[in-house]
């Protein structure tokens, strides 16, 4: 098997139909087979052999899918770096992985430390020009575009997905072709993809979420990616009624922007399909969606470490504040501190087993031993299980405050907010505190034209908390900090406090 072979069978059968939609030109699947035959075969003339590793430091363009497909026809274990790293952290995740070959572009060159990268054999500019280095258009043209997938084990290696490191840094999440082949297969049919689809695709490719579940599910489908360097309301909203786009995949801070934004003379009528993964999507986020335009978000969890889909809510029964059931071939579990399984409705850390587990994390075999432990991922997250079977996250193991002793979860606190009239988005984290050695912090955006102030929001909260969740700071901020996936970085918002 080798997961590039999904993009193989399209090209046979599907020829000219569109595989990428990109500011205004298309690539049929013919075409991205044939470029993408072509790179693999210059890949091999230049040395890369099976269990290589290839590092694709590019943005949202049509070749990283090129770049992504010609690695793994060779063999090759594909490395995603986030593209808006930096000289440092490019360096750890190149010197940690030892690519031979660095596809990126000459606007992000400058941030590549060649002489401190010395397994770096080639770079390739797939986007501007620089003189001193290989154009990827010089290896497509004497590439054999004949060049077909190399055979895998199962169990080989496919790629290398950089976690986001929000507990120091970053590790290779180690996903094989039996992982994402299975992985893309179900979430193609959860999410019902069809030929005729068009997938909006302005999530970043390096990230699993992007990478998996919308570019290798929807070329698995046989559907046309409507790629986006970037997510920008505008250019997305126009490509929606120009494209006639029919499958929306955002977070939930981009679903609470578009809720603030007046979009009555937009025509959305061509979306059958919206879906939220990556963040914990807030409940009353997800009534008003409903509310507002008469469409569920469909929502997914998942990690990196798991491909990442792992659960859905629903095909069969949408549920409000719950990320659904376990998919087709996993089990999901809720365990207490002694790693045994607890009884329905209780607390605890979500676990999960399924055929898109991780084969480990890239040369750390205790940090590998500590998240697979008795044949279960331990995900760090906590959440309960309702007598039927769907998954409801309470919060990030490291997200929690410690009051006293008392535990206080953000998302409870966040639900809470949520639901004041001038609130857009918020984050509740942990403070350091003499006393009591955390204490409630919130951090709040408020709607445009909106008024309220920290003492009001705080009030708004004891009215309906109990006291010792109560923030013991509301600070009103023109923005939160969030990854380039659009999660919001309370580590940020921590690491602050605790300066101050």
């Amino acid at each position: 098997m080798n997961v590039a072979q999904h993009v193989e069978r399209a090209a046979a059968r599907l020829q000219d139909h569109p595989a990428i939609l990109f500011e205004g030109k298309s690539v049929s699947y013919a075409t991205l087979d044939y470029c993408a035959s072509a790179l693999a075969h210059a890949l091999a003339r230049h040395g890369v052999n099976r269990g290589d590793r290839i590092a694709l430091y590019l943005p949202n363009i049509p070749a990283f899918a090129l770049a992504y497909l010609a690695g793994l026809k060779v063999g090759a274990i594909v490395v995603s770096i986030n593209s808006i790293f930096k000289w440092e952290e490019v360096r750890h995740i190149v010197n940690d992985a030892r690519p031979e070959v660095l596809f990126t572009t000459q606007e992000l060159l400058p941030n590549v430390p060649r002489p401190e990268c010395p397994s770096i054999r080639h770079t390739v500019i797939c986007e501007g020009t620089e003189p001193d280095e290989i154009a990827l258009e010089d290896w497509l043209a004497r590439g054999d575009p004949a060049f077909r997938a190399v055979q895998m084990q199962p169990d080989d290696p496919a790629v290398l997905l950089y976690s986001s490191g929000t507990t120091g840094q970053p590790k290779g999440v180690t996903l094989t072709h039996r992982n994402i082949a299975t992985n893309m297969r179900t979430a193609a049919k959860c999410s019902g993809y069809r030929r005729s689809d068009r997938l909006a695709l302005f999530l970043p490719l390096f990230h699993v979420f992007g990478q998996n579940y919308i570019m290798n599910a929807g070329f698995e489908a046989g559907a046309t990616l409507a790629l986006f360097r970037r997510y920008a309301p505008e250019p997305v909203l126009e490509a929606i009624e120009r494209d006639r786009i029919t499958k929306f995949f955002a977070v939930p801070t981009i679903y609470i922007g578009l809720l603030n934004m007046d979009l009555a003379q937009r025509d959305l009528s061509s979306i059958d399909y919206y879906f939220s993964a990556a963040a914990t999507m807030p409940e009353e986020i997800s009534r008003r969606w409903t509310e507002r335009f008469g469409a569920r978000v469909y929502e997914g969890y998942g990690l990196t470490e798991c491909s990442p889909f792992a659960c859905y809510n629903h095909a069969t029964e949408h549920r409000f504040g719950s990320v659904g059931t376990a998919v087709e071939g996993f089990t999901l579990a809720i365990h207490g501190d002694d790693d045994q399984e607890l009884p329905r409705g209780e607390w605890g850390e979500i676990c999960i087993r399924g055929p898109g587990v991780m084969k480990g994390y890239w040369g750390r075999p205790e940090d590998t031993d500590r998240a697979l432990r008795h044949g279960w991922l331990h995900s760090g997250d906590i959440g309960r299980m309702d007598e039927d079977g769907y998954v409801y996250i309470v919060d990030r193991v490291k997200d929690m405050v410690n009051v006293s002793g008392f535990k206080v979860w953000p998302a409870e606190v966040e639900h809470v907010l949520y639901r004041h009239p001038a609130v857009q988005e918020c984050a509740v984290y942990a403070a350091p505190d003499a006393l009591k050695g955390e204490q409630v912090r919130a951090a709040v955006v408020l709607k445009a034209g909106r008024r309220a102030t920290g003492d009001e929001l705080a009030q708004f909260c004891r009215d309906r908390l109990a006291a010792y969740k109560i923030p013991a700071q509301v600070d009103l901020v023109a923005e939160l900090p969030k990854s380039a996936t659009g999660k919001i970085l309370k580590r940020v918002l921590r690491d602050q406090a605790a300066k101050a």
